[in-house]
């Protein structure tokens, strides 16, 4: 007893004379430190490997908008039990598998991974339940969601679809036979949701039956799906061609008629049992749902009072400064009065689909030639401009974005919308270039999937908060670039940020609070200068899909809540080049975790 008593003093009077041999005893070695880094590193990364393997394997779909032609004869068996348990048994074995891993012993990039894969998979086992499945796959088309929405353009030679060889024509074929199949499946899912009172609205499932009505009105012969077969590639023999060619129209006819299928079960059996009612929370079981869409949507913890009330505080702001620019313009009437003199005035009206085309040309090159002062990391892939096919531009968004190849060898996207232009303004034409186009979606989605060092769900992955609100910050930018110094095109980006603003009262008004559409209507005609047209278009895909228009202006408040701790802390050492590059060289990260990566940058850039 009093050998080991003596033994201990001695031991602790000389770590308490030695402390830096005690350190140095406690403290791996810098060698040391990164070999278990690498260890934990290649053990992360094969995980990654092993995961995006089993992903494309149910999703072949996805390697195809890579540019990978591997397994593109298939576009995976949606809307079965089989695919169902498979992507939750997948998501299960993700987290059993990060589990084994020790994220102290990573780098602090790779730390970064792992959380957005930690983050990633946890939300998506708990939207992999049968209780979320039975409020979800029951419901598999309405006007923004359902194969037949991108389809046809997928598959029509101006898409992600590839057709430079005859196994790309072929592989094409093949798909449609999938296609064809998950929309049968369509019909026997909704059939579920009719025996279990889960069903879409009328308002929804009146669209789809218009926008099947419509592509069914077309001959088969000038259909979007005999696209490929008019424009064949030199490589492509004549005997070739005449074979595909009538191959392409046998089947295009099996699509017409799976089309009619749906279309003549919505319409003869589905339409009288679905909801009058448009908000989520009148749907059984929506209530729960539309609150977990809200924490999938915005990967934060808000609920949708929250929400709401910051919309009220949002579009009251706004509004303010839509009458600041009024008197600057010198209109002395009502505020509305002034929305109704620009919605009216043909000096804001497109002369022309030519016209409207040529004006985004114009605003292209103008970015082009302010973008360096503001980034340092430009994509590879090239932006190309174009207006929607007439057979679906009815229906779409005012614009939108098509992500290009990650080799860059596939353009970019931008598509406009030049349906009705005596009802459309080019007051908000530079505001949605810089969204949809650059610095935007274009250099979002672009820089992320070019970025071979990253882990596949960081590169073709990403959060709608992040996504999105990443696109509504670069609206912004049009101020520092001296876009908005004309009155006019700050009113369209004014009125562009009052409608990302009205999302949040509207979405959140329709799907908790027992909003009608009317009313949802009458509130952003109310507080905005959109116009009719514009505002049902908005209001039916809120209703469409609840949840993700909020998702804009909660991502870029985070963004511009970024950039300012960013500034004000780093003072003069602050450099928006660098800002920007550490917010995109990471892929569309949850909020938090780029709100953690910011601060870490932050930290080290003060430290210098």
């Amino acid at each position: 007893m009093l050998i080991r008593s003596a033994l201990v003093a001695t031991t602790a009077l000389f770590l308490t004379a030695s402390p830096a041999l005690a350190q140095q005893q406690r403290t791996p070695s810098p060698a040391v430190v990164e070999a278990q880094q690498e260890a934990e590193r290649a053990k992360l990364f094969a995980l990654f490997a092993d995961a995006d393997t089993r992903e494309l394997t149910l999703n072949p779909l996805s390697r195809i908008f890579r540019g990978d032609d591997a397994n593109a004869r298939r576009l995976g068996d949606y809307l079965t039990d089989s695919f169902f348990i498979a992507a939750r048994t997948d998501t299960q074995l993700n987290l059993a598998k990060l589990a084994l891993i020790d994220r102290a012993k990573l780098a602090a990039n790779d730390q970064l991974a792992y959380d957005v894969f930690k983050y990633n998979q946890e939300q998506a086992l708990r939207g992999a339940t049968d209780e979320i499945r039975a409020l979800t796959e029951v419901r598999p088309v309405n006007h923004f969601s359902g194969f037949h929405t991108f389809y046809p353009t997928f598959a029509s030679g101006n898409g992600a679809a590839p057709f430079k060889t005859l196994a790309h024509y072929e592989d094409n074929l093949a798909r449609h036979d999938d296609y064809i199949a998950i929309t049968y499946r369509a019909i026997a899912r909704s059939r579920e949701g009719m025996a279990s009172g889960v069903v879409e609205t009328k308002l929804t499932i009146g669209n789809v039956i218009s926008q099947l009505d419509t592509q069914l009105a077309i001959p088969v012969a000038d259909s979007q799906f005999m696209g490929p077969v008019r424009n064949f590639p030199d490589s492509i023999g004549e005997g070739d061609r005449a074979r595909l060619t009538a191959a392409y129209e046998a089947k295009t006819r099996e699509i017409y008629a799976a089309h009619t299928a749906l279309r003549d079960f919505l319409r003869d059996e589905y339409m009288a049992a679905a909801r009058d009612s448009v908000g989520l929370s009148q749907m059984k079981g929506g209530a729960a749902l539309y609150a977990k869409l809200i924490e999938d949507t915005t990967t934060l913890p808000l609920d949708a009072e929250t929400i709401h009330q910051l919309g009220l505080k949002e579009v009251a702001r706004i509004k303010s400064d839509l009458e600041k620019l009024k008197a600057e313009v010198g209109f002395t009437g009502t505020l509305n009065e002034f929305f109704d003199y620009v919605r009216t005035d043909p000096q804001f009206k497109p002369k022309s689909r030519e016209a409207l085309i040529e004006n985004y040309y114009k605003i292209g090159r103008d970015v082009d030639a302010k973008i360096g002062d503001y980034f340092s990391l430009l994509p590879k892939a090239p932006l190309k401009i174009e207006a929607y096919d007439p057979s679906v531009e009815q229906f779409e968004a005012g614009g939108s974005y098509q992500q290009g190849t990650p080799d860059g060898s596939r353009p970019g996207v931008f598509y406009f919308n030049a349906y009705d232009l005596p009802n459309r303004l080019t007051t908000g034409n530079v505001t949605l270039y810089l969204h949809e186009g650059a610095p935007g979606h274009h250099f979002q989605i672009s820089l992320a999937q070019e970025d071979e060092s990253l882990p596949a769900f960081m590169r073709f992955g990403g959060t709608t908060a992040f996504v999105e609100g990443w696109a509504l910050y670069a609206e912004t930018l049009g101020y520092e670039m001296g876009f908005f110094a004309d009155p006019w095109n700050r009113y369209g980006t004014l009125q562009d940020e009052q409608l990302r603003a009205m999302r949040l009262v509207v979405d959140t008004g329709l799907h908790a609070k027992g909003w009608t559409r009317d009313q949802a209507i009458a509130f952003m005609l109310e507080n905005s200068g959109m116009t009719r047209t514009e505002v049902v278009a908005e209001v039916d895909r809120y209703i469409a899909i609840p949840s993700q228009a909020v998702a804009y202006k909660i991502g870029a408040l985070k963004i511009q809540e970024l950039r300012k701790r960013a500034s004000d802390t780093l003072g003069a050492k602050f450099d928006i080049k660098a800002f920007h590059a550490q917010v995109l060289n990471t892929g569309g990260l949850p909020l938090a975790v780029l709100e953690a990566k910011i601060d870490r940058w932050i930290a080290a850039q003060a430290a210098r």
